[in-house]
């Protein structure tokens, strides 16, 4: 992993340091409408509604009254079927690739029907929940093989304009998918009866035209048109419907990462589906709003990227309690957003960039870089300072830790400029042989503010006979966790937003049993920070080394060294880097 090299340039640029002594969419969301009477078709979408209006019916008992979580590991839709529908004549079956999901699910919501999926494994339930629905008829979608009562009557789909008409008593309105898993998800979520999501096959007459209201007609060249030969589909009969339940449903939540057919399945039994840029409902003003009108009612959130129902039950509490957001709107530190920061301490240049000039002078010449940046990034860009709190120390000081720890209203100045910007701050922690809990807790009242964030740095943290430049550092889980829970408790009882926690890292000694740092914070956005220096190749190296097993919870760091790299990365091979790095940090 190359690490040695790293190592050896890592200590020698910290020697300055040491010697010092003093670093969504907005669909609509409630399924029926205002009266409850659910008299839409099925697919169509209500008016959105942010808190049940006076006198309105309430969500269906099946529901319950907590947040809750399917998890839908295997993306089969089983589960959402369960809960969503009690019952339906007729249900799409399809193979797991993404045409054959969004053929079925144009053909569900068409009809009012779940739509499952057949991953090769799942026969046996599968055919139990046919059973259970109580269903007749079953249509397949992309060759589907699965074993089902003889009583059930199969019908095979095979992807023409006409057999969608067939099978649907729709003319098909083709609409073409996005390429991206939140807008695909989106489109599905506003699909109206009719819509067909994806190109009808080549060999089909109607789906060589530009997707014509009559699907029997093509046009010559010369522009008349004439009937279409004999088309396939003809032969189907049109899937039993099922009409919207005279109930109302719940909130449902998804995001990238959420199976097709949970969301079309939710769609097709009455529900509107909010699609969220990240599985979480703090992630904008809009899905807060949403969650701050339940008044009482439950929320659905498909997929196991939610985490357990406990976290996604913590994650909507605290969407009600926080009375602060994130620069930007939100309460989540990442995604939303991305940082350029300045790292360095207020005593000067030698301890990074930062200290080189004043507070208002180094916002000014950070947003110069923040400039740079804002054009390659698809989120917001904004500015942050990392702030060396204490400084690890060449000598034991005072209390014999060899850390030297800043006065609080020694670092406000710089906080102050850098919020005021619309910025953020993270207080970094180079212990010594403090603990690091004690270290965090000197600076209670400035990670008491909502845009101040906590950085711990492993390189520094010293066993009871160690001593700086001898060795490089290491962290034991429980003491990341011990800091992380406290943290998460003052981020809570202050009602403030989301907290940045920073661990630094550049080997994987560093950071010790890093697979047991408890995660299931959801009061704090946990970053790894990649921070090595030297050529290209020795970085990626790092870089890549520490993502190896790497929770994907984790948000990805990088440090450029203005002196150490050589050469430094530019704006544009920075934010080119895989997976692009949502802090980027400069010293």
């Amino acid at each position: 992993m190359h690490h040695d090299r790293s190592i050896l340039t890592t200590n020698r640029r910290r020697v300055i340091a040491l010697l010092c002594g003093a670093v969504l969419t907005g669909t609509a969301l409630v399924a029926c409408s205002a009266d409850g009477s659910g008299d839409q078709e099925p697919g169509q979408q209500g008016n959105a509604q942010s808190s049940p209006a006076p006198g309105r019916e309430p969500v269906a008992e099946r529901f319950g009254t907590e947040p809750r979580v399917l998890a839908d590991t295997d993306h089969s839709g089983i589960e959402v079927s369960e809960l969503f529908f009690t019952d339906a004549p007729a249900a799409v079956i399809a193979t797991p690739e993404p045409a054959a999901q969004q053929r079925a699910t144009s053909i569900a919501l068409a009809a009012g029907l779940p739509v499952l999926t057949a991953t090769g494994t799942n026969g046996p339930e599968l055919a139990a929940e046919i059973e259970r629905l109580g269903a007749g008829e079953v249509l397949t979608v992309g060759g589907v093989a699965v074993e089902l009562p003889e009583t059930v009557a199969i019908h095979t789909d095979d992807g023409s304009h006409a057999a969608f008409e067939a099978l649907t008593g729709k003319t098909p309105n083709p609409v073409t998918p996005e390429n991206t898993a939140s807008g695909l998800l989106r489109q599905i979520s506003a699909l109206k009866p009719g819509d067909l999501l994806g190109a009808a096959p080549a060999e089909d007459p109607a789906g060589s035209a530009t997707g014509a209201e009559n699907p029997t007609d093509t046009e010559t060249p010369d522009g008349t048109e004439t009937d279409s030969p004999a088309r396939s589909g003809e032969n189907l009969d049109r899937l039993p419907t099922r009409g919207r339940d005279k109930e109302r449903m719940p909130l449902v939540l998804a995001a990238p990462g959420t199976g097709i057919a949970a969301v079309a399945t939710a769609r097709a039994a009455g529900a509107d589906v909010e699609i969220l840029d990240h599985a979480d409902p703090r992630v904008s003003e809009h899905s807060l709003e949403l969650i701050r009108g339940l008044d009482g009612d439950p929320v659905i959130a498909l997929g196991q990227l939610f985490g357990s129902a406990e976290h996604f039950t913590r994650t909507t509490e605290l969407a009600t309690t926080a009375t602060t957001e994130q620069p930007g709107g939100g309460q989540l530190v990442f995604p939303g957003r991305r940082m350029i920061a300045y790292y360095g301490h207020p005593s000067g240049g030698a301890l990074g960039i930062m200290g080189e000039r004043t507070p208002g002078e180094s916002v000014a010449h950070l947003s110069e870089l923040v400039a740079q940046y804002a054009p390659l990034s698809g989120e917001p860009v904004i500015p942050a300072f990392e702030i060396i709190a204490t400084v690890a120390s060449g000598s034991p000081g005072p209390d014999g830790d060899y850390s030297n720890e800043a006065d609080p209203e020694e670092l406000r100045p710089y906080i102050d400029a850098i919020t005021d910007a619309g910025g953020y701050a993270v207080l970094d922690l180079q212990p010594g042989r403090a603990r690091l809990i004690d270290q965090a807790k000197i600076y209670t009242d400035l990670l008491k503010l909502p845009n101040v964030g906590l950085a711990l740095d492993a390189e520094w943290k010293l066993g009871p006979d160690e001593v700086p430049l001898q060795q490089v550092g290491h962290v034991q889980a429980d003491e990341v966790n011990e800091v992380a829970d406290w943290l998460a408790e003052l981020t809570a009882n202050n009602n403030l937003p989301q907290k940045a926690f920073v661990l630094h890292q550049f080997q994987l000694q560093m950071i010790r049993d890093r697979e047991t740092i408890d995660l299931e914070h959801p009061e704090l956005a946990f970053v790894l920070h990649a921070d090595g220096h030297g050529t290209a190749s020795d970085k990626f190296a790092t870089f890549d080394a520490l993502r190896q097993d790497l929770d994907p919870r984790y948000f990805i760091a990088w440090k450029n060294f203005i002196d150490e790299d050589t050469p430094m990365f530019t704006p544009e091979q920075t934010m080119k880097i895989t997976p692009r790095p949502w802090f980027v940090s400069y010293q």
